[in-house]
């Protein structure tokens, strides 16, 4: 990924909320024949203790074509995760009524991790992780469900139309495309007018551009 500096992120634990924060991926991988590359997105959960950057740990469908690829042996991947986004109008900044030399341009979050993918037809390695994905995402519910709550037998039949995928981390990459090569007035102007949008995303980045404003990290 290209990423000039003043984008760069490598705060391992800032990456690392980042995965959590958006599980869902796209895990590409090269393949044979014309296509070339096959992607499949799929929910991904970290285990930041497990390995030096950690590991990802997710299921496929038995019956995704993806699945024939990987299990040739262990296979380099890259995982594409994505975050806030947002398109800037030239409009923001202060330089339009200075000289007009202005453009539009895209605010976003992007993290890329680099490894090798294993799979698992293991039942046990299987049950721990949908336990741990669904723990994962029902912690914040009232009366979160659990796997337990299906009839056993239910669940080790959905359980044998997947296959456990396990990434082990090798390399990270983040860009935090913030408007952080705008000049101060700039930015400002960027927070400004994200910030009286109506979407609610747009405003979360606004939040983001102001906490990676120059000088005030």
């Amino acid at each position: 990924m290209y990423i000039p500096n003043s984008f760069r992120e490598e705060d391992l634990p800032t990456l690392h909320a980042f995965l959590d924060a958006h599980p869902l991926a796209a895990l590409v991988t090269a393949v044979d024949g014309p296509a070339g590359l096959y992607a499949t997105h799929l929910p991904l959960v970290l285990e930041r203790s497990a390995g030096p950057l950690g590991t990802l740990r997710g299921h496929l469908a038995r019956a995704n074509p993806h699945v024939r690829q990987l299990a040739t042996g262990a296979a380099p991947v890259i995982v594409l995760f994505s975050g806030p986004d947002a398109y800037i109008t030239p409009n923001w900044y202060a330089r339009k009524a200075e000289d007009g030399r202005v453009v539009p341009t895209w605010n976003y979050v992007a993290v890329h991790a680099f490894g090798t993918a294993v799979l698992h037809d293991d039942p046990a390695f299987l049950r721990a992780h949908l336990e741990m994905l669904t723990a994962r995402h029902e912690a914040s519910r009232s009366m979160g469900w659990q796997v337990s709550d299906a009839p056993e037998e239910f669940i080790a039949q959905q359980a044998r139309a997947i296959v456990g995928l396990e990434i082990r981390i090798d390399r990270l990459e983040g860009k935090w495309k913030m408007s952080q090569n705008r000049a101060a007035a700039d930015i400002d102007g960027v927070i400004a007018g994200l910030g009286a949008s109506e979407s609610a995303a747009d405003r979360v980045v606004a939040d983001i551009v102001a906490e990676r404003k120059p000088d005030s990290r």
